[in-house]
């Protein structure tokens, strides 16, 4: 169970490969956590990312975890809640999809909405009411700036993030006050392998550094987690932009 400081001593993570997730896994590591499950599709990279964390002191689960395969997610993490309690669950599953792709294969698209969107209500829902039917616990959720107004860039994923922000934020107020903590962290531009190759934003940070955040964002019980601090008033600015300047804008 976690402590007064919120640090929690068992962890699960969906979208275990996930490098913001390994960042913030070692984090908690460090400080309290001892047993965490890393959920993901049965890969290398999943193994490899189960046998980093063994060696920072923690007893590590891997678990078969699919976005794309709701019917299967009731399943798969009651699986893992009834091996004991989770104090805390990370939501950090999801993908950038390819913008020009995406608008010209429909399916695509799809497939990053179903992801980003689908397959995390599915998830969120279900780790909820595990951790609702536990009696505490948070339910950490990676949004991201790009769903607080979407750029001509980038609508595609952006859609799919603002649609699971505004999902966690609902979901944050209907488990208040049953002792499970929602909290939405909205990082803008992150150096990871998904978005190599792409140019870099203005306050892009790092895996560290939103890791950093979601500590003190779980120590504080925070709601919200803006990474860095800067992009809530830089994102309050942008979101009362009129459409026909906006567009002009070079984002």
């Amino acid at each position: 169970m976690k402590d007064a400081f919120g640090i929690p001593r068992s962890l699960l993570v969906l979208g275990g490969t996930s490098e913001i997730a390994l960042a913030t896994a070692r984090r908690l590591i460090a400080r309290r956590t001892r047993t965490v499950w890393l959920a993901g599709r049965p890969t290398p990279a999943l193994d490899e990312a189960a046998e980093h964390l063994r060696g920072l002191g923690a007893e590590v689960h891997t678990v078969t975890f699919d976005a794309l395969d709701p019917d299967s997610h009731e399943t798969t993490l009651g699986k893992v809640f009834a091996e004991g309690d989770v104090d805390m669950v990370l939501l950090a599953f999801g993908i950038l999809g390819d913008q020009a792709q995406d608008e010209r294969e429909p399916a695509s698209a799809v497939r990053v909405a179903q992801t980003n969107y689908t397959g995390a209500v599915s998830a969120g829902l279900v780790a909820a009411r595990g951790l609702q039917t536990q009696g505490h616990g948070s339910l950490v959720v990676l949004s991201s700036v790009a769903g607080e107004r979407a750029r001509r860039s980038n609508f595609i994923y952006g859609s799919s993030k603002a649609g699971l922000d505004a999902f966690a934020q609902g979901l944050g107020d209907a488990l208040h006050g049953t002792g499970v903590h929602v909290m939405v962290v909205r990082p803008g531009f992150v150096r990871t392998k998904m978005t190599s190759g792409l140019p870099e934003a203005p306050l892009t940070t790092t895996p560290e550094t939103v890791a950093s955040a979601i500590e003190l964002g779980l120590r504080r019980r925070t709601e919200t987690v803006w990474v860095p601090g800067a992009l809530r008033v830089v994102m309050s600015a942008l979101r009362h932009v009129p459409r026909p300047v906006f567009r002009r804008l070079p984002l």
